[in-house]
């Protein structure tokens, strides 16, 4: 797979970052070592992770996901060779994990560098804007982190258009590292928000972008077309919502564009992403090494005008 740069960060990356949220939760620590054995088979080097996932299962408190991803790096001895991203300020189950203060982000890097049994995090993301923390003082404490070695590059994620600039005159004026990656929702479905502001920031400040969600939750695969459908999966939930005449008219553009490809609608989804300004890498996970080989194909598939449009006009907003 040929590699782009993260931003101005010189890091270099496969255009397919494998997503690790399902890394104790729908796939074991079995199945897990599966699939990352089979990404970095395809030339895959970089995964994404958080210190919250994955605390939405009952009996999780989160880091589970960081545990396994350690276990692996271990095992296989191939730390140097991958791009590890992982997150903080997401609430956890515990009321006083959260936020972006100089306190919590020290306490947080260190319990994240335990579980990944590594010294240094290459990409570490605000997981969310802490409006109650001032950007000087997060900035300042992952500059600590850098100088100290045990980070090398910073980004945000769910950060507004307006946040997000601020933060980058902060870095400016205060002489700071500067987020040189965003991870926002974003796909044929989850438009807007990326859309109106955040793209043309990613786009004039050279931010690399990393969509999350990049197949709404599996329902750009695909497979979830009716209430029935949603029964099959533990994602089931989450699709719902998904479950309306703008979405479908969606699906039908996907498949009739995947029948021009011999691709399926997942790979397409993923693809169109790819011709999007700004974006570097849209995260995807899998629960089975069939289904990682499936979703890697979107690497290869290069859209055409007509198709784009197809799908720019079924899911405009």
């Amino acid at each position: 797979m040929e590699k782009r740069t993260l931003g101005r960060s010189g890091l270099e990356v496969v255009p397919f970052m494998l997503g690790g949220n399902v890394f104790g939760w729908t796939a074991d620590e079995k199945e897990s070592f599966a699939v990352l054995d089979a990404y970095v088979e395809a030339g895959g080097n970089f995964i994404d992770t958080a210190d919250v996932y994955s605390n939405w299962v009952p009996g999780n408190m989160g880091g589970e996901s960081e545990t396994i991803l350690g276990k692996w790096l271990k095992a296989r001895g191939n730390r140097d060779a991958l791009i590890i991203a992982t997150k903080v300020g997401w609430a956890h189950k515990d009321p006083k994990k959260k936020g972006l203060s100089r306190a919590y982000i020290q306490q947080a890097v260190e319990e994240s560098l335990r579980r990944l049994q590594t010294d240094y995090i290459d990409l570490y993301q605000s997981h969310v804007d802490d409006q109650e923390t001032p950007f000087e003082e997060t900035l300042s404490t992952y500059a600590d982190l850098i100088q100290q070695g045990k980070v090398r590059v910073i980004g945000a994620s769910n950060h507004s258009a307006e946040r997000l600039a601020q933060a980058l005159r902060v870095s400016q004026e205060s002489n700071l590292p500067r987020y040189e990656t965003l991870q926002p929702e974003y796909n044929l479905v989850d438009r807007a928000g990326y859309e109106s502001g955040l793209m043309q920031l990613a786009v004039e400040q050279q931010i690399g972008v990393v969509p999350y969600h990049s197949l709404a939750n599996g329902f750009l695969s695909g497979k979830y077309r009716s209430p029935e459908d949603l029964r099959v999966s533990k994602r089931g939930p989450l699709v719902e919502k998904y479950l309306n005449e703008r979405n479908f008219r969606i699906l039908e553009a996907l498949d009739q564009v995947a029948t021009q490809y011999q691709a399926t609608p997942a790979q397409v989804a993923l693809a169109w992403l790819l011709s999007r300004p700004g974006v570097v890498a849209p995260i995807a996970s899998a629960t089975s090494v069939t289904q990682l080989q499936d979703l890697l194909k979107a690497t290869e598939l290069k859209l055409d005008a007509a198709a784009l449009e197809t799908l720019n006009q079924a899911s405009a907003f």
